[in-house]
């Protein structure tokens, strides 16, 4: 993601999240990867070592550009699970009464370890929504190319039992920011990983979606606006960036040269590093997505969740814009212009997302991914489920006319850091910052 304060020690933009970008310039948004865990003798184990274990996973690494970008850029800090156990481990070990597998740092071709489908559709009460999304098609604005995209999306629709989705049947195309099939940015392990935790958010969510992979000839801004702008030429409704990156004067032009689709559902990651407005989540005109961390409860809703927040330097991004001017369906009253987040959904690596990848540089096969960069793409097929929006209207809109009620799930615990105005990074009954109006139950607060 970008941001315009202070730029990143690594550049303006970055990808948010937990996926690495080697030799890129943009930050994505929340992309974490956890090996999958050996195999283990069973034995009994008592609540208070599962939760040290749990604890544990969220040990994570930062993964550092080739080069250095140049400012204006995004940066290529990533996120990703080195060690301990996924609370989808806790869970499926906790069946068993036995201790859950400890995760090694390096991806296995075996068995995913995070949340797969099924999960996530019980989650967001998406089990019987799941079925609709037939014809929609929901793009991907990525930079450089993922050369294994297709079979990767293959094997992980493959293997949790969902239609295949491939460039033959009209599923699945990829192309450049021009929006040629043959004439394709070079190679990124980095940004693979990013791009295939996209893939597989979309499949999850919205497993009857045709999905438009866009992929940039670089980081920049320039490009990946250019790559949005094509997303919507070739007639996606659904447009999901994991980018984004520091504030800047310049937004409000972005906003109008890139973001600005009246009747498309643009979304965008709110950030990985904790408190602090990015961009272009900051934008008037798209749906700002922050995390939460998701887990298993003994309630109604059979799930919980909370603040995504890791450490003071790693969670859900949140905060009041510096430039860019409030949405008139924004009315919390602490920040006179645009205010991050407007929905929110899982994006904590320690309680995250099943990803299959054979190009990225975290090694090859199934990890566990976590980020903002999970949220922005599952909410775009979550909107894409709720069906097509009028010509005229802007669909970051859409959840404000739901407040308050029982098709959003408020989270009102947790914090991602410290502010001056409590909601701006802290939790609490209705809209703040973190979460925004909550997450995602059913499919009716994203329809106009």
């Amino acid at each position: 993601m970008r941001t315009t304060s202070t730029p990143h020690i690594s550049g303006r933009w970055r990808r948010v999240g937990s996926a690495a970008a080697a030799a890129t310039a943009l930050a994505l948004a929340g992309f974490g990867a956890a090996a999958q865990a050996d195999a283990a003798t069973p034995h009994k184990v008592s609540a208070r070592t599962i939760a040290t274990q749990v604890a544990k996973a969220h040990v994570q690494t930062t993964h550092a550009c080739a080069t250095t970008p140049k400012k204006g850029y995004a940066s290529c800090d990533a996120l990703r699970v080195t060690g301990g156990t996924t609370a989808f481990m806790e869970k499926q070990a906790a069946l068993k009464g036995v201790a859950p597998a400890t995760i090694k740092p390096h991806a296995s071709a075996g068995t995913p370890t995070g949340y797969g489908p099924s999960d996530l559709q019980s989650a967001y009460g998406l089990a019987s929504a799941a079925a609709k999304g037939s014809g929609a098609t929901v793009a991907i604005v990525d930079a450089y190319d993922d050369p294994n995209a297709a079979a990767d999306l293959a094997t992980y629709r493959s293997y949790y039992g969902l239609s295949a989705c491939t460039t033959s049947n009209g599923c699945f195309k990829k192309v450049s920011q021009t929006g040629s099939t043959t004439s394709l940015p070079s190679a990124d392990s980095g940004w693979a990983g990013e791009i295939s935790l996209d893939l597989d958010m979309v499949s999850a969510a919205c497993p009857n979606c045709h999905i438009l992979l866009v992929e940039a000839k670089s980081a920049s801004m320039a490009n990946l606006g250019t790559a949005v702008n094509e997303a919507v030429s070739l007639g996606a409704k659904y447009v999901s960036n994991s980018y984004g990156g520091s504030e800047s004067s310049s937004d409000t032009g972005y906003d109008t040269k890139y973001y600005k689709h009246a009747g498309v559902v643009i979304t965008a990651s709110a950030g990985d590093e904790g408190y602090g407005a990015e961009y272009p989540a900051g934008s008037q005109y798209v749906t700002a997505v922050g995390g939460t961390a998701l887990k298993k409860a003994s309630n109604t809703r059979g799930w919980s969740e909370s603040v995504w927040n890791t450490s003071s330097t790693e969670g859900t991004g949140s905060g009041c814009s510096a430039y860019d001017a409030k949405p008139s369906w924004q009315t919390d009253t602490g920040c006179a212009k645009r205010m991050i987040a407007d929905v929110s959904a899982v994006a904590d690596p320690a309680t995250g997302v099943s990803v299959y990848d054979s190009y990225g540089a975290d090694g090859t096969g199934w990890n566990t991914y976590g980020g903002t960069s999970a949220s922005s793409p599952f909410i775009a097929s979550v909107y894409a489920l709720a069906g097509t929006p009028s010509s005229g209207s802007y669909p970051a809109k859409f959840p404000y006319a739901k407040a308050g009620t029982a098709a959003l799930n408020d989270v009102t615990s947790g914090s991602n850091g410290s502010c001056s105005t409590s909601y701006f990074c802290t939790a609490r009954s209705g809209y703040d910052g973190p979460t925004g109006l909550g997450t995602p139950e059913g499919v009716s607060a994203f329809t106009g």
